[in-house]
């Protein structure tokens, strides 16, 4: 089969994608200052390597759309799925909570995914009031108060979460580094703008295998897909003329936002000058049941 997006060859392979639990948080601030520092602090480092946790921005809000009429930034947070995967969670969205957003003034959170599964967030952020914490009602909402040296940090009681799908991705095939870069933020911000998915990594410099010569630190370089090796390993797989290939790793709130954010990357990225061939990673079905061929997008 012969795909294409505006004369760029698609290859006809798939992406594997698994399984994944994750929480939907509003941030909601005084500012674009204090928001956007409380909204990047608190999914800036996705720990999956180390067994921890991801994160994402997924969208900002307008006064209008929040509950409590102030600017507002939608993050994920995701843990893997598997065997005390709701514990897993709780604890890594209580430390980046706590590290990442209670400690920039005037923020608040609230649940946004609205699920049936709840988290209580007493335990491991109420606490931190010391017990002087207290439960309210505010904006409709049941609201753990927490007394700061500068004021009150307010979050929701009981914090939702779900299943999702993560690793979704696409490969752009870059003739040099200049393109892969424009083509990686093209596909980023359209990417941006579907609803319930996520980049964890923005552009991705570093695509990694499920072999490891070194497993003390996870997963490693996808060496045959390095264009530095060119010439220095007998398993290069990398076509003639291509020079660089950003990743984009997507998390999606179900499949089909996978699907549609991988479908806006490709189709964004097939418009930047440099940009020689557009695919996906995969290996050998060996990591996710969640298999996403290019040619059921297109």
């Amino acid at each position: 089969m012969d795909l294409r997006i505006n004369e760029i060859p698609v290859e006809d392979t798939y992406c594997e994608a698994f399984d994944g639990l994750f929480s939907r948080l509003l941030i909601t601030a005084k500012d674009k200052k204090r928001l956007k520092k409380a909204a990047y602090n608190s999914t800036a480092l996705p720990c999956t390597v180390f067994g921890e946790s991801e994160g994402g921005i997924e969208k900002f809000l307008s006064e209008k759309e929040t509950p409590d009429g102030r600017i507002g930034a939608v993050i994920q947070i995701w843990a893997g799925y598997g065997k005390n995967a709701k514990e897993k969670l709780e604890y890594e969205l209580s430390k980046r909570i706590r590290q990442g957003i209670l400690v920039v003034p005037t923020t608040r959170i609230f649940d946004y995914a609205q699920a049936p599964d709840k988290i209580d967030m007493t335990a491991k952020v109420g606490h931190c009031g010391d017990g002087y914490e207290h439960t309210e009602k505010r904006f409709n909402r049941e609201m753990i108060n927490i007394p700061l040296m500068m004021g009150e940090f307010l979050i929701e009681k009981n914090i939702s979460y779900a299943k999702g799908v993560m690793g979704g991705n696409i490969w752009i095939m870059c003739e040099n580094e200049d393109a892969a870069l424009a083509a990686g933020d093209a596909a980023v911000e359209a990417i941006s703008k579907v609803d319930g998915a996520i980049m964890a990594f923005d552009i991705c410099s570093a695509g990694s295998k499920v072999e490891t010569n070194y497993p003390d630190i996870g997963p490693t370089t996808n060496h045959p897909y390095c264009p530095t090796l060119k010439g220095k390993i007998k398993d290069y797989k990398i076509p003639e003329g291509i020079t660089s290939i950003p990743e984009i790793v997507i998390n999606g709130i179900n499949r089909e936002a996978v699907e549609k954010a991988m479908t806006a990357g490709l189709n964004a990225a097939a418009k930047i000058k440099g940009v020689k061939t557009l695919s996906t990673g995969n290996y050998g079905g060996k990591l996710g049941k969640h298999h996403i061929y290019l040619k059921d997008l297109l």
